[in-house]
């Protein structure tokens, strides 16, 4: 890779950092529309692996919880050591054409796509294979870090106006909820009716009754392989649109790009209070609500007995961060950007707690409560767990301004860092819970004690954490104006030194 980034595939033109560009640009509706594809790709290609890889092992793989558990936690861990060297490495890129952050979304999506199909590989020869679950789950987060961290930089490379940075993250959280719609809702659904042993069930919507296999059976295996070479195909096509449809134009200088190093993400984590603190919200936020991905498959099959209304409840659940994401930036406006945070994650809490009593078997077979339950508490974490990102762009901006560098990708590559921390966490905890309540994948009824271990950790770890969110959030420093202020003074010193 040489030269440094340009604006357009095939052209040759000005380097970036010598462009007049409006940094304080209004984007257009396309624009916002296609960078929000990125998100939905991202959770069509990777997504799937949060929500259903352990469940999937566990079962029609046929490896045990405690091993699961543990292939989480080594690669993971391993995440946490490789994300920030390849955030140092998307701020040292150069390439010729393309742009800066946009190339990786191309030579990174195609191998992500297809080593996420190969996890759910239908062969018998692989089947129960610890060693080749292990490997290929390492390769597609290894490669996976090479698409998510450039593609959060992108994020605050469009522009540096705060409302429109508010509408964007509006814009792209409503298509990764869809793609969340996509992953939670149809792809059990579609997986069940690809599946062997169907019978005609209630889905418990509208009274439709569907012929629905068992996707806990290890004769389910081609149906997920099915399932997800579809969702990887359409997950590719919207990286195509983010990477064709948006122009990247608050970028670091030449100087400053050759100036990256490594300790600089030392640096950012020590001096950055505004990153220390969204850090520590992000590992935490992450973590609850990837343990409830994580278990939720589990909380339907075993405690509620209700797997057949998965896709009904989740597609009720998808609501809130579909069609109630444009009140975000009112609210933020009405209420301050903590409130939102405390608003939000309140309502977490009571759904939470209305699942909890969902679970009582008096309740069990009353499909309201879930209804009710899953609405309220996904409105509260898609809210929380989306409107952070908009926080993102000014912890970059703020490092900019304080220590007079731009380093996108290695903020990114933190955030990265705690994200994979909390994704971990949720995904590793309950595989070691579910172990240690002795749960085991092969029955299909489970002991008081398994189910007390899946209640924990769908209900009651993620209420803690959730209340320790509040009081990390409580601790950020940036109100909206010292941000337009940052700004400001940043585009004047660069008018300046340009002239």
């Amino acid at each position: 890779m040489e030269n440094v980034p340009t604006g357009k595939i095939g052209e040759t033109e000005k380097p970036i950092s010598q462009e007049k560009v409006n940094e304080f640009a209004k984007l257009s509706w396309r624009e916002r529309i296609c960078y929000g594809a990125g998100d939905l790709a991202q959770n069509l290609i990777f997504g799937t692996i949060g929500s259903m890889l352990l469940f999937y092992l566990t079962t029609v793989f046929g490896i045990s919880a405690a091993a699961g558990a543990t292939i989480f936690l080594i690669v993971r861990w391993v995440n946490v050591f490789w994300d920030p060297w390849v955030g140092t490495v998307v701020d040292k890129s150069h390439f010729k054409h393309g742009g800066k952050y946009r190339p990786f979304l191309i030579y990174f999506g195609i191998p992500l796509t297809i080593c996420c199909a190969l996890l759910f590989l239908p062969i018998p020869a692989v089947r129960g294979n610890v060693f080749y679950a292990f490997f290929m789950y390492l390769a597609t987060a290894l490669i996976y870090s090479f698409v998510n961290i450039p593609y959060g930089s992108l994020n605050a490379s469009l522009t540096r106006d705060n409302d429109e940075v508010s509408t964007l993250t509006t814009v792209r959280m409503t298509e990764a909820n869809i793609g969340n719609l996509l992953v939670y809702t149809f792809l059990p659904l579609f997986v069940q009716l690809a599946s062997p042993d169907k019978k005609l069930q209630s889905i418990g919507l509208f009274g439709i009754r569907l012929d629905l296999g068992n996707y806990a059976s290890p004769h389910a295996a081609n149906a997920y392989f099915k399932v997800m070479i579809v969702y990887m195909i359409i997950g590719f096509i919207m990286l195509l649109c983010t990477y064709f449809g948006i122009k990247e134009r608050v970028l670091p200088t030449e100087e400053e790009t050759k100036s990256v190093k490594f300790s600089d993400l030392w640096n950012e984590l020590i001096e950055n209070k505004p990153l220390q603190v969204l850090g520590w919200f992000f590992l935490i936020s992450f973590t609850f609500m990837f343990f409830g991905n994580t278990v939720w498959p589990f909380f339907l099959q075993y405690n509620i007995g209700h797997s057949e209304w998965m896709a009904s409840i989740n597609l009720i659940g998808s609501i809130p961060g579909i069609f109630l994401v444009f009140l975000w930036p009112l609210i933020r406006r009405s209420i301050g950007k903590k409130g939102f945070f405390y608003l939000f994650l309140t309502f977490f809490i009571i759904g939470q707690l209305i699942l909890w009593i969902w679970s009582f078997p008096a309740f069990k077979n009353n499909i309201t409560l879930g209804y009710i339950g899953r609405f309220i508490m996904q409105w509260g974490i898609t809210a929380a767990t989306g409107y952070m990102w908009s926080l993102v762009p000014e912890v970059i901006s703020y490092g900019e301004w304080h220590s007079k560098k731009r380093v996108a990708g290695i903020i990114n590559s933190i955030m990265g860092l705690f994200f994979k921390i909390g994704l971990a966490l949720g995904g590793i905890i309950p595989g070691y819970i579910n172990a240690f309540c002795h749960f085991n994948g092969t029955k299909t009824t489970q002991p008081a004690s398994a189910l007390t271990g899946i209640s924990i950790s769908m209900i009651w770890i993620p209420i803690v954490l959730a209340v320790i969110g509040m009081w990390v959030m409580s601790k950020y420093p940036l109100s909206d104006p010292e941000v337009d202020k940052i700004n400001h003074e940043i585009e004047a010193k660069r008018n300046t030194t340009k002239n």
